[in-house]
């Protein structure tokens, strides 16, 4: 079956030791998720982000309710981890996030790696534009909560996320 991949970059103007925290609380994904998809953590907090930690959520796609599971396959702070799908919406979900020092702020970079339940017809008619959709959202989120403290000139501007095959 076939394997899709989605990239995104994001420059925020914050520093790396209060990007990372922000992203090693699980809860917070809920801020990042658009509210179409009612995401919910099920897992109770606090939950101890490490190799192995495995997370529960619910979610609603197209109106259709699904449990997720996730487990952390890689934990290493503050340069990236690792979230690889268990149950799921997907064949395969594998989501590294990275984050590097540049320019006086953070380079967050998102890679997804990842095979929707009936292939490659499914990705293009549905689910590319619903996983960039999410992704643009995301970023858009991450853009309001990490402004500068002062009126910041430069660019957090956002790449476009790209799918490829």
């Amino acid at each position: 079956m076939k394997e899709f991949t989605l990239q995104t970059e994001l420059w925020l103007p914050r520093p790396r030791d209060e990007i990372f925290p922000f992203f090693a609380e699980a809860g917070n994904l809920e801020a990042l998720t658009p509210p179409w998809l009612r995401f919910e953590v099920l897992t109770p907090a606090p939950i101890e982000m490490r190799p192995g930690t495995l997370i529960d959520y619910r979610i609603r796609v197209h109106g259709i309710p699904i449990r997720w599971r996730t487990e952390i396959a890689k934990w290493q702070p503050p340069h990236r981890f690792v979230d690889v799908q268990l149950r799921g919406p997907y064949t395969l979900w594998q989501h590294t996030h990275t984050f590097e020092e540049r320019d006086g702020g953070t380079l967050c970079l998102d890679q997804v790696r990842y095979r929707p339940r009936g292939g490659a017809l499914m990705n293009w008619l549905f689910v590319r534009r619903d996983v960039e959709r999410i992704f643009r959202y995301r970023q858009q989120r991450m853009k309001e909560m990490f402004r500068s403290v002062a009126n910041h000139t430069g660019t957090a501007a956002a790449a476009t996320p790209r799918v490829s095959k």
